[in-house]
């Protein structure tokens, strides 16, 4: 299925928008939503997560575009089976897998995602996390907000500038690159462990690529921005973090999966290592977990990606997808079926 030539002459594009009405305002300003209105006949799924409702909202309205987010159960065959007119598939988030089943590709449905309106806002927040531990900003608020004195509170591991500071990345991902590209501009020394990065593309980048040991050795913040896939489960073990150096700090807006939590906490437990999380074995964080009560640790509720204007691009790189769909032209940010074991 390629678009426009799909559907009857003449005949007016319906979409199933299966976006809780939350989301779909954080997602869709006005002028967002005109356009896809514009573009096709919206069905709205309020009860988005509900596979029998989704079923009859496909089967209802046979559409020829879907509009995902999270929560959305996965297209399996049954699903697949109510949208015959249906040629894409698109995810207002990032990751897919959760969402397509193979037989998706299978059919030919095109799929995409807006996981590249997410890296500005993730790389901000893990910028904000490299320097509050490179100037210990979260042990002194957790100092006073305990009642620790003040002579006491002052106290903290050494502090550093950004400004020549040696940053180490693991993973030259979308996000990756626009976390360089802040941390370069404030005067840091960037060097990056990427498998798929070559010499042109470092040079480019403004970084030295290296061996992920070296990376580990000479880094006093390691900030993680490698995608979810078989080969980087638990990339940093016990070994690897104990590789950092004494004092070094740990950035994860990335995937829980990269890490071994139990590792991590270990070497965070003895006040070795800082560490700044926005993500996690367990989501919800357990209100008992041992992370919570650690003052060389600053957690958020896996929100990086969350601001005003992040959630807007999500909706205008959606719509404007769809756009290229619907007119037959390429999709720039198409997935195909290794999405269903890549996590970005």
């Amino acid at each position: 299925m390629t678009g426009s030539a799909d559907r009857a002459a003449g005949a007016r594009p319906r979409a199933v928008v299966a976006v809780p009405p939350a989301l779909r305002r954080q997602f869709f300003t006005a002028a967002t939503w005109d356009r896809l209105r514009a573009l096709a006949e919206p069905t709205l799924l309020d009860a988005h997560s509900d596979s029998t409702e989704l079923a009859r909202a496909l089967r209802t309205t046979r559409p020829h575009v879907l509009v995902t987010s999270w929560g959305t159960p996965a297209l399996d065959a049954e699903l697949l089976a109510e949208a015959a007119e249906l040629g894409l598939l698109a995810h207002t988030g990032g990751a897919v897998s959760p969402y397509v089943g193979p037989e998706v590709f299978a059919r030919g449905v095109k799929v995409t995602q807006a996981g590249g309106a997410m890296a500005r806002p993730v790389a901000e927040v893990a910028l904000t996390f490299t320097l509050n531990l490179l100037h210990r900003v979260h042990r002194f608020d957790h100092a006073l907000r305990s009642g620790v004195a003040w002579e006491a509170a002052s106290r903290a591991p050494e502090r550093h500038e950004i400004l020549g500071c040696p940053i180490g990345v693991v993973g030259a991902s979308r996000t990756g690159r626009a976390y360089i590209a802040l941390v370069r501009a404030l005067g840091a020394e960037v060097t990056v462990h990427d498998p798929y990065l070559d010499a042109a593309d470092a040079e480019r980048l403004g970084v030295r690529g290296a061996p992920l040991d070296e990376v580990l050795r000479t880094s006093r913040v390691l900030a993680l921005h490698a995608p979810a896939v078989p080969e980087t489960r638990h990339l940093l073990g016990a070994r690897e973090l104990a590789l950092l150096p004494d004092g070094a700090g740990l950035v994860n807006t990335a995937r829980s999966w990269l890490v071994d939590e139990a590792a991590l906490l270990a070497e965070v437990g003895t006040g070795r290592l800082d560490a700044a999380l926005d993500v996690y074995d367990a989501e919800p964080l357990p209100v008992d977990h041992p992370l919570r009560a650690l003052p060389n640790v600053l957690l958020t509720p896996h929100q990086a990606a969350a601001t005003v204007e992040g959630r807007h691009a999500l909706g205008a790189s959606t719509v404007a997808e769809i756009a290229r769909y619907l007119a037959g032209r390429p999709l720039r940010h198409a997935v195909g079926p290794e999405a269903l074991v890549r996590v970005e």
